[in-house]
């Protein structure tokens, strides 16, 4: 297990290095997308570039343009996206209770976020701006400058290592003995 501060636009070779059970804490951009804004995308295309990005599943509670709560919500609901979200460019999806990890095999990794973590990741960021405001505030597209968002840790690898699928089988094999 290695710790790792890392930049965003995220690289190939930055994505490459990373292994399931790495701490990661990012800065630079970090945009957010939950359920409406996966879908509006699909439909419309994505309004900004998200070449090297990290997207964290998130709907944050913003008053002001300060960044109040921002805790990560449940990634499974977006999994039906993902494929089509990593083409996008996405290097690292960042939620909680993971994701299936047959699309980020060589592309990407998916950094879990501790939940009940909201106001500690608020101090983290940094509002730059917001897209598909029309969705409200929880579903908007938006653009934060992260400061050391982190502890995260890389969930599902590149390599095609899922801790999630590694907890899976090892209760399944508990029960069956």
């Amino acid at each position: 297990m290695t710790d790792y501060h890392l930049q965003t636009p995220l690289s190939g070779a930055d994505v490459q290095k990373l292994a399931a059970g790495d701490v990661v804490f990012l800065s630079g951009l970090l945009f957010t997308a939950r359920d409406k804004a996966h879908a509006l995308m699909r439909r419309e295309g994505c309004p900004v570039s998200l070449e090297g990005a990290a997207l964290y599943h998130c709907g944050p509670l913003i008053l002001d343009d300060r960044v109040l709560s921002a805790g990560p919500t449940t990634s499974g609901r977006m999994a039906r996206y993902t494929e089509e979200i990593l083409r996008l460019g996405v290097k690292a999806i960042i939620g909680k209770g993971g994701l299936p990890g047959e699309p980020f095999q060589d592309k990407a990794v998916y950094l879990a976020y501790p939940g009940g973590c909201g106001a500690a990741a608020a101090q983290q960021l940094r509002v730059l701006g917001v897209h598909l405001k029309e969705l409200g505030m929880a579903e908007s597209l938006w653009v934060f400058e992260a400061r050391e968002f982190g502890p995260m840790i890389v969930a599902v690898d590149s390599h095609g290592r899922d801790l999630y699928e590694e907890v899976r089988r090892s209760a399944q094999r508990r029960e069956a003995d």
